[in-house]
């Protein structure tokens, strides 16, 4: 089989490609309508997230069986269009659910410790202990809305603390010796700390809104390691402002690649972002929380050996 990688990953994956005798072809350059106008010669397709393969894209690739795509998700590729054309989808949440349990669990700790505002502060000569007073996890309840791969690698991380996890997903029987399943209106009695780990849906995006932040029975701490949508950043700032969300941290945005640059080149910062940023109270990182050394390598091998089972 020919597979065309038009984003660049681990090595490995070419290499056992190679070993399992695929020929491998390599643009890392080319447009989505260049790429659209020589699709049709191979047979799978590697991709992260250069472009969306949408209906135009399948139409084209006529001779496609597989896509893999180097994340934890499927968002960026009209699913139900290429399900119907037979095409085999691997994504590897497996690859780098680790990664973003520790992110997730270091923001937590650092928002609650005030790590960011302390060191800022040391450096510009300021010892200020009272100030920096921080708060223990234990004895917290963290509530995880999302219980796949991510939200479970996250349950797992958080054994060595005496506090109760429970989770809520659209799927029942998802609990395990981590995590006890409950409703929305139980994860909102009790959540001291909201972890977010759900994909990208018709049903996620925006629910992170003003009317489903209120209905928590306590202030929250919110963690997004997920997808940047599903949080409404106006209706967050809101809350922050109001006390309702005592902190966050973030790895992900509404604002991200191209449109987060333009903000910037064109000094045109969202009301909502421009409190963001400049808030003691909230972390943010690039979209990094699966981005190791280590997931790097894992989310090669996790494709290989979906495709290798799947064709070989």
């Amino acid at each position: 089989m020919k597979v065309l990688h038009v984003d660049v990953n681990h090595p490995l994956i070419i290499e056992q490609f190679n070993t399992l005798g695929f020929e491998n072809f390599e643009d890392y350059a080319s447009s989505k309508l260049e790429i659209e106008q020589k699709i049709h010669e191979y047979d799978g397709l590697i991709i992260r997230s250069r472009f969306t393969i949408d209906k135009t894209f399948l139409d084209k690739a006529v001779n496609l069986k597989f896509i893999g795509r180097l994340g934890a998700g499927l968002e960026n590729i009209d699913t139900k269009y290429a399900a119907s054309l037979g095409i085999f989808l691997a994504a590897a949440p497996e690859g780098n659910r680790n990664a973003v349990s520790e992110h997730a669990l270091g923001m937590l700790l650092s928002l609650f410790n005030k790590l960011n505002k302390a060191d800022k502060e040391v450096r510009e000569g300021k010892w200020d202990r009272e100030g920096n007073r921080g708060i223990e996890l234990d004895g917290k309840t963290v509530g995880i809305i999302g219980y796949g791969n991510m939200g479970k690698a996250f349950a797992k991380k958080l054994r060595g603390f005496d506090i109760e996890v429970i989770c809520y997903d659209i799927k029942g029987g998802v609990e395990d010796e981590n995590a006890r399943q409950v409703g929305i209106m139980e994860l909102q009695q009790k959540t001291d700390v909201l972890s977010l780990h759900i994909p990208q849906t018709e049903l996620t995006i925006g629910l992170i809104n003003s009317e489903f932040i209120e209905k928590f029975h306590k202030p929250i701490w919110l963690l997004n390691t997920a997808r940047g949508k599903s949080v409404v950043s106006n209706d967050l700032v809101a809350a922050l402002k109001s006390g309702k969300v005592l902190g966050a941290g973030l790895d992900v945005l509404e604002y991200e690649k191209a449109s987060f640059e333009n903000m910037f080149s064109n000094q045109k910062l969202p009301n909502a972002f421009q409190y963001l940023i400049n808030a003691e109270n909230v972390i943010l990182s690039p979209h990094v929380a699966g981005w190791t050394v280590e997931s790097l390598e894992k989310l090669a091998q996790t494709i290989v050996d979906k495709i290798k089972e799947e064709f070989c």
